[in-house]
């Protein structure tokens, strides 16, 4: 999709980075339809047999090394894949967070036992990754966390809960934020790693219905007396969960961005279809001088927005991007896909109030961009820093 018109960035532009883009949206042509996916949304979320089919094309852990037990390739595979799914209409599918969020933590910091025993089940699908941050009483502020992990003999003892947690319901493997040693506070956060399966005390909660992203399975967890080998810990060492967390931050921060221009590009390319079609008052939607210039506000907008996109991912690939880089990346990014989202959905009228129309649900999954992944108050605060 070049909706915008805008020349890609040459790291982009390598035959590989091409033919892989070229399969990715085959794939998902064949395996995640738009009928598909509405039946899904009705469901409020995708079927298991997605993760294991998607462990099959080997799409599951893109950018880790082979040696890992991934992909082989880079963050520029995670783009594509982020890219396709959103211009697609395939976004709710939480992978990109299996990805790009929980399987680096494995990587980055865990034991050589950890990524033997964990990440060739995360690239084949047997495991499904999520990561259990926010809870009840705790967003945005990673320090307040309740949930703690007691040490007991060779084991910890999990006890608390989490809610708003992406692949809630489907995951088996949930990097669970916990306090190890609650006196210390950020010293005392760890990162305990739980599989689900079988293990006692593990309840999931509410599929949570949500206004946006419904296909998106999003739960509370709660923890009550769950028992988890000490050797869960990543990196078997405990109180570096806070460390681990500000490092990986940005990435994440970065996906919410690359996630949120290629739906706004999904939805000018509905927009333009749409105005070029639709008649008011003799003359087609797109000849009138406002519409004309409301869609190159638009257009110049995610231009620009796609621009420092691309900037921020080619400094991630140098492994320069820092933490209020990417803040700025998540908060304005967000903030425009909702400005434009809304203002293509003013053009189609009473009908884009409609839900079979994709801009319906373009407005609604935007919403959610400037809350998830640190509010973008928060992103304030964090550039803020920096002055």
């Amino acid at each position: 999709m070049n909706v915008l018109g805008s020349p890609e960035p040459d790291f982009m532009k390598e035959e590989e980075i091409v033919l892989f883009s070229d399969s990715v949206a085959k794939w998902i042509d064949e395996h995640a339809p738009q009928e598909k996916f509405q039946q899904w949304i009705a469901e409020s979320s995708v079927p298991r047999s997605l993760w294991n089919a998607a462990g099959d094309a080997g799409l599951l852990g893109l950018s880790l090394p082979e040696e890992g037990g991934g992909f082989g390739g880079d963050y520029r595979h995670e783009v594509v894949l982020m890219r396709q799914l959103g211009w697609k209409g395939a976004d709710h599918f939480g992978i990109s967070l299996h990805n790009a969020i929980v399987m680096p933590y494995i990587w980055h910091y865990g034991t050589t036992e950890q990524k033997a025993r964990w990440l060739p089940r995360l690239q084949s699908g047997e495991l499904v990754g999520a990561i259990a941050m926010t809870e009840p009483g705790a967003g945005s502020d990673l320090q307040g966390v309740k949930t703690t992990a007691v040490k007991q003999g060779d084991h910890y003892v999990l006890n608390g809960s989490k809610t708003f947690i992406t692949n809630g319901q489907l995951a088996n493997f949930i990097i669970v934020v916990a306090k190890t040693d609650p006196a210390e506070g950020a010293k005392g956060t760890s990162l305990i790693c739980l599989e689900t399966d079988g293990a006692e005390g593990f309840e999931r909660g509410r599929n949570l219905h949500k206004i946006g992203m419904e296909a998106n399975d999003t739960s509370e967890l709660f923890f009550n007396d769950v028992k988890v080998p000490l050797e869960n810990a990543i990196g078997g060492t405990e109180g570096m969960g806070f460390v681990q967390l500000m490092q990986q931050l940005p990435q994440e921060r970065l996906n919410i961005a690359v996630q949120g221009v290629a739906a706004a590009e999904r939805g000018l390319e509905a927009t333009l279809a749409y105005v070029k079609e639709r008649k008011a008052f003799g003359k087609r939607v797109i000849d009138f001088q406002n519409t004309q210039f409301k869609l190159a506000e638009i257009k110049t907008k995610l231009t620009v927005a796609k621009v420092f996109v691309d900037h921020c991912i080619a400094l991630h690939l140098k492994g320069q991007l820092d933490a209020a880089t990417a803040s700025m990346a998540k908060y304005w990014v967000t903030d425009i896909q909702g400005e434009t989202i809304d203002e293509m959905l003013q053009l189609f009228g009473g009908y884009g109030y409609m839900t079979e129309y994709p801009i319906a649900q373009l407005y609604k999954d935007a919403r959610v961009q400037r809350i998830y992944g640190g509010t973008n108050e928060i992103m304030k605060l964090l550039i803020a820093r920096t002055l």
